[in-house]
């Protein structure tokens, strides 16, 4: 990749993408669980998509700069298990947990209603930006001391 050249994966609004469980996941609710798989399967295919956007410029470099089918499928588990991580399945229970619990509490107190049935949906899309850059930032230490130590 040169460098002027944007990753469109992870440095445009096509990023968003990989959000869209947590959305789902905040709006699960109030709306039916097809909504919520859904936007499971959006965000699959924005990782599957990473992935092979990733292999596929990997392969495609000379040996010696690790490209080949060896770097491609180093890339590929990299991306794989990153994305699917930060981006899926660590982020989605996060925000599941976050609305399980609010509902949990709203309950405890009495609360009905528009409220009692719409907080836990506003608590869980108002956490994802907060939620992002720790779990990214925890997923990138984590692959640092395994997966990418051991295929050096």
């Amino acid at each position: 990749m040169s460098i002027t050249e944007k990753d469109l994966y992870r440095e445009t609004p096509v990023r968003y993408l990989g959000y869209a469980n947590e959305i789902g996941e905040a709006f699960r609710p109030v709306i039916r669980k097809v909504f919520v798989h859904a936007s499971y399967v959006v965000a699959v295919g924005y990782v599957l998509a990473d992935t092979a956007d990733k292999s596929r410029k990997q392969y495609a470099k000379p040996e010696i700069l690790g490209g080949g089918a060896r770097g491609a499928a180093i890339a590929s588990g990299d991306t794989l298990l990153w994305q699917m991580f930060a981006s899926v399945i660590i982020p989605g229970f996060t925000i599941n947990r976050i609305c399980w619990l609010s509902k949990k509490v709203l309950a405890m107190n009495k609360v009905k209603g528009p409220l009692g049935k719409w907080a836990p949906t506003a608590l869980g899309l108002l956490a994802i930006p907060f939620i992002i850059h720790p779990i990214d930032h925890g997923v990138d230490l984590v692959m640092d001391q395994t997966y990418r130590k051991y295929v050096k």
